[in-house]
């Protein structure tokens, strides 16, 4: 029987930063442009591709696909302060395409209880395609307005932090 000193316990989901690793870089313990409510859309997933074979009709023979993932979700209370991220938002979602688009790597961290990264999910050539303000609604005096930010990547990585 493991002693309680070696056991394991998941980490919770509510400490958490996120950063900005190129261009405009942010720092991941404190930045207004780290502090998120919500992050959604860590969900790479490989295709099945059906293969049926000639002659036998007893199965189907299932081979991997390409790696696919939804977009990246990032809620957070309205930002009226001046904020590189929204300024990237803006650049992006509101474009015309009269110059390019700028993509940047972000890196999304579990953090432990000492405020270490535990995990670190590293996005990509990840660019805004959305950028939403929440409701505005007078009957809810308690609400905070929110605003989410939702991008696209390319890849996503993961690394486990040794401890």
């Amino acid at each position: 029987m493991p002693s309680p000193a070696s056991a394991y316990f998941p980490p919770p989901a509510f400490a958490f930063s996120v950063a900005v690793v190129s261009g405009a870089a942010t720092n991941p313990n404190g930045d207004i442009d780290a502090a998120f409510q919500e992050v959604s859309g860590i969900d790479p997933k490989v295709d099945i591709e059906e293969v049926v074979e000639g002659g036998l009709n007893s199965h189907v023979h299932q081979l991997p696909g390409v790696t696919k993932h939804s977009n990246l979700v990032l809620k957070r209370g309205y930002v009226t302060k001046a904020s590189a991220l929204a300024q990237w938002a803006t650049q992006s979602v509101g474009s015309t395409l009269g110059s390019p688009i700028q993509v940047q790597t972000l890196n999304i961290y579990l953090l432990g209880s000492d405020g270490q990264p535990l995990v670190t999910w590293t996005f990509l050539n990840a660019w805004p395609v959305k950028w939403e303000v929440g409701t505005l609604d007078a009957s809810n005096s308690n609400a905070v307005l929110t605003q989410t930010l939702e991008l696209s990547y390319a890849t996503v990585t993961t690394t486990v932090n040794a401890s």
